[in-house]
């Protein structure tokens, strides 16, 4: 008899599972598979992927009014694409491509009115590519705010992305959409990227894995120049998942920047030295709880034996406002584009307050201004660089604060209020995107009312598998597959 998904959850993770509770990422709590779980379910036949895509469409049905993450269903193809699967790793297993990425086909939003009546894709990226490639079948197209820009999935072209785990608070962003559907246990794992903190936001505000790679590491293309801050990956419930799609979509031979990492598939064996801090760079302290999230990580490493000292960024005073003017150019460009390909006037009627007001200052910016930005960000590069020198891996908060109402980071909010809660906010991400090092969020700890808080580990350019040895460390100290949001 075939095992339909609702009855493996009856047979085989009430009765099997406990053969391998204690392999990373297995939990002994009879949570659903992850997505290294289902596709070998679906490879041994006691699952088909027709039956996992459907029970993912299902349950996108069920909890897309509620939480709002879809922009765009692809539940046609992927029932088709489910019937003759193939046989990569990660074969039947559905999944999402968030809505800043053309897939061919399937017209690309990227959060914004603007973009309305556009013709679909023509061409599937690169990167978008190498994850189907595995075998991975999406489902459609996650949601994202306008163009990426803010931490928070709240597009006044869609409306918000609500939070699984309580819906009057933010998914963080910019891959809210793809964050909320793991965490509504409507796909085991889902495509993210991050030019400023956007896988880790997301992972953080919604109990989730979340791996920013090194620059360079992902097959995503052309060759990053040293400010190409946007990188590619995924959101998970489980280390094993995000590693094992790194570990095939990296890459690799005469293409490879960095050293191939490979699977990694366990946890860390030798003592660490660990920095650890809860200032952000714009010398603001973070949330009371989340700063005992990490402190509390830290200790059991501590614990462990790994060597713990107290740290501080080594970004300058500017550097947050020179971040914010490196994003207005791209803002700048992206409002142009958009304008080119309309004939229609930029103004409120298709773009946010926020996305024309950064699109603004950046036409303030001589070309002198601009190559100041530049150089001193590039200078926190060159600091951050001898800084790790001293240390395997630093932990910090994530964001500064647990998931945050609706409508605080919203791109229709003042801009300059808005500018002093991004400041507050975000003051542990962006300087990973600007000098191209990888860095982890892991849902390590809850609030009193049972939020998740992220922790962020981060190392030197090119350690991302010390990251992952790290997380798998973790996920056996601190596991969280037992904690689920309460829409899942």
């Amino acid at each position: 008899m075939r095992l339909t998904r609702r009855s493996l959850l009856a047979t085989v993770w009430a009765t099997g599972v406990a053969a391998c509770a204690g392999a990373p990422g297995i939990s002994a709590s009879g949570t659903e598979p992850d997505a290294t779980e289902m596709a070998s379910l679906i490879r041994s036949g006691n699952m088909s992927a027709r039956e996992a895509v459907d029970a993912a469409i299902a349950r996108a049905l069920a909890v897309q009014p509620t939480i709002n993450f879809l922009v765009a269903d692809t539940y046609t193809q992927a029932r088709a694409q489910a019937a003759t699967p193939g046989s990569g790793p990660f074969a039947g297993v559905p999944y999402l491509i968030k809505d800043l990425n053309n897939v061919a086909g399937v017209m690309t939003r990227s959060g914004t009115r603007v973009t309305a009546g556009r013709p679909p894709a023509a061409t599937t990226e690169p990167f978008v590519a190498a994850m189907l490639d595995t075998g991975l079948i999406s489902i459609g197209k996650s949601a994202s705010p306008e163009y990426g820009y803010l931490p928070t999935t709240e597009p006044l072209a869609f409306g918000p992305t609500r939070n699984p785990w309580d819906l009057g608070r933010s998914t963080g962003g910019s891959s809210g959409g793809s964050a909320a559907a793991v965490a509504a246990g409507v796909v085991p794992m889902a495509h993210a990227n991050d030019g400023g903190g956007s896988i880790r936001f997301p992972a953080a505000n919604c109990g989730l894995v979340g791996l920013k790679p090194s620059r360079g590491r992902m097959a995503d293309g052309e060759v990053p120049g040293p400010l190409a801050i946007s990188v590619q990956g995924c959101v998970s419930h489980t280390v094993r998942d995000s590693a094992r799609l790194m570990s095939l979509v990296e890459r690799k031979g005469s293409a490879a920047i960095h050293a191939p990492v490979g699977f990694v598939d366990g946890p860390v064996r030798r003592k660490l030295r660990v920095g650890v801090l809860t200032r952000g760079f714009a010398g603001f302290e973070a949330d009371k709880e989340v700063a005992a999230v990490v402190n509390s990580a830290a200790k059991v490493l501590e614990d462990l034996g790994h060597a713990v000292s107290q740290t501080s960024w080594p970004t300058t005073a500017s550097f947050g406002d020179d971040f914010l003017a490196f994003w207005s150019l791209g803002a700048a460009q992206d409002v142009a584009s958009a304008t080119r390909e309309t004939g229609r006037k930029a103004d409120e009627s298709s773009f946010e307050p926020f996305s024309l007001r950064m699109a603004a200052n950046a036409s303030k910016l001589t070309e002198a201004d601009t190559n100041a930005v530049i150089q001193r960000l590039l200078g926190n590069t060159a600091a951050y660089n001898e800084w790790i020198k001293g240390f395997d891996v630093v932990l910090s908060p994530v964001i500064a604060s647990p998931p945050s109402p609706l409508g605080y980071l919203r791109g229709d909010v003042p801009f300059d209020t808005l500018r002093e809660r991004l400041l507050q906010q975000v003051g542990y991400t962006l300087i990973h995107n600007v000098c191209g090092a990888p860095a982890i969020s892991l849902p390590l700890g809850r609030t009193s009312t049972n939020l998740p808080i992220g922790v962020q580990a981060c190392a030197a350019a090119g350690a991302d598998g010390l990251l992952l040895e790290l997380a798998y460390l973790f996920e056996e100290a601190l596991p969280w597959r037992q904690y689920r949001a309460s829409l899942a």
